[in-house]
């Protein structure tokens, strides 16, 4: 709907919404800009205190998404009334752990009473304003790497029907609540003096990878290719899609975007189907040069990191995306 606004003539504005990118970025000095974003759902688990650290992961991911450091948030509550208060104590302990974790300050937020309870933050962070990672940018030839596996969708609808099995909870868990920061540093800050050719940074939220990745590739005016086996999938998360746990966003994002995907033959419909699974805090997808793809995925192991390489960047054709299956 912004979309259809009309625009805000500002000189500042680095990176607005024209692109669908992770944040906002605003030039306050020649050497400093702001990264600006907000982030807030519903609760996908059901304990509270690990529902405000996703929630907080999820919020902060955006600015490392960019290239940014978070520097202080605001915190967003819309809460049952009669709901006990202990509950929220709870949500909002969880989420300053994070926080903390990140060394991003907590300044405040805002409550109101709503009989569905949502959490969330709005984050600020810094950053070069000549140092931004956008979804435009990525470049044929380029390298596709990933940092978590697929699959917190499709395991959390299993967890609301209460059909998910103790590893696949733990798993999702794990992966919804690890920030994103070690990653974003070894991309931005480099590892042991090493510095990385990472042209286009985006996370992989709501409109799962092909939904990401297709934004990344109309950004940068580019096709890619994706290769499905090598795609990392959480523990379970096949076996909810064959016991036909499929959120609601699966299926708007498998509808909206899928009319730019070419599979190769022979490619399962489990496999296709977690292509366009809805991410609560997923991974980053980085396009980076080729030559420098391989000590890129040796330094994010180092720091932690598993990544994967996915696939690459290929000069602009129809389809937009390939999925191939080597």
């Amino acid at each position: 709907m912004l979309g259809k606004l009309a625009r805000q003539q500002d000189p500042n504005v680095l990176v607005g919404f024209d692109f669908a990118d992770d944040a906002g970025v605003y030039q306050i000095a020649p050497d400093t800009a702001l990264v600006q974003t907000v982030d807030f759902f519903t609760p996908i688990v059901d304990d509270p205190y690990t529902f405000g650290q996703i929630a907080a992961v999820n919020a902060l991911s955006d600015v490392y998404a960019m290239g940014g450091r978070p520097l202080s948030s605001l915190a967003l509550v819309c809460f049952p009334e009669k709901t006990d208060l202990d509950v929220l104590e709870r949500i909002l302990a969880g989420g300053l752990s994070k926080m903390v974790e990140a060394g991003c300050t907590v300044i405040g937020g805002h409550s109101i009473r709503d009989e569905e309870m949502k959490f969330g933050y709005s984050v600020t962070g810094t950053i070069h304003p000549q140092r931004v990672l956008a979804n435009r940018g990525a470049e044929p030839g380029d390298a596709l790497l990933l940092t978590k596996a697929l699959g917190t969708g499709v395991i959390s609808t299993a967890i609301k029907r209460g059909r998910a099995e103790p590893a696949w909870i733990d798993a999702a868990t794990r992966s919804m609540t690890t920030l994103n920061k070690a990653a974003a540093e070894v991309i931005t800050d480099g590892s042991r003096g090493e510095t990385f050719a990472v042209h286009a940074l985006t996370d992989i939220t709501g409109f799962g990878l092909v939904g990401h990745a297709r934004e990344m590739a109309l950004a940068s005016g580019v096709s890619l290719r994706l290769h499905v086996s090598a795609v990392p999938l959480l523990a379970g998360a096949l076996e909810c899609v064959h016991a036909g746990y499929i959120p609601g966003g699966l299926k708007a994002n498998r509808e909206f975007a899928e009319c730019v995907v070419q599979y190769d033959d022979g490619i399962p419909d489990d496999l296709r189907t977690m292509l366009f699974d809805p991410q609560t805090s997923g991974g980053l997808l980085i396009s980076v040069a080729p030559e420098d793809a391989d000590d890129l995925q040796r330094a994010l192991a180092a720091a932690g990191v598993p990544a994967a390489r996915i696939g690459e960047v290929l000069p602009s054709a129809k389809p937009l995306i390939q999925v191939s299956r080597p």
